[in-house]
């Protein structure tokens, strides 16, 4: 893992898949800041690669993580630990989560139409 840093907030890269590690809120952070997805620098079909591995282990805490989806977006899988808070999003997911199309967005309301 490799140190990368947004406008004073730290997160950890993967410097062999170039997945991305977020501390408890980290995430929620960046993705409120213009340009935060420059710290993405990792290819997306290659992160897209890694969404069939069932066993993830936190690496802060060492235990087993989740999966997880994204509720606006369920294309976006991303494993989330229990224990701790810390979220792994596969390259090219956190520039997806910043860059929500018209599509996905026009499906988040047709969803939440549905649901009432």
């Amino acid at each position: 893992m490799e140190k990368v840093s947004f406008e004073g907030i730290d997160v950890d890269r993967c410097t062999g898949c170039r997945g991305i590690w977020f501390d408890a809120l980290e995430a929620e952070e960046l993705l409120k800041l213009p340009g935060s997805e420059q710290i993405d620098t990792g290819d997306t079909q290659r992160g897209e690669g890694w969404n069939p591995m069932q066993k993830a282990e936190c690496p802060v805490c060492h235990t087993r993580m989740i999966r997880m989806v994204d509720n606006d977006q369920p294309h976006i899988r991303y494993e989330a630990c229990k224990l701790c808070g810390g979220l792994f999003l596969d390259a090219g997911e956190f520039r997806d989560l910043k860059e929500e199309s018209l599509k996905d967005w026009l499906k988040s309301l047709f969803r939440k139409r549905k649901a009432q």
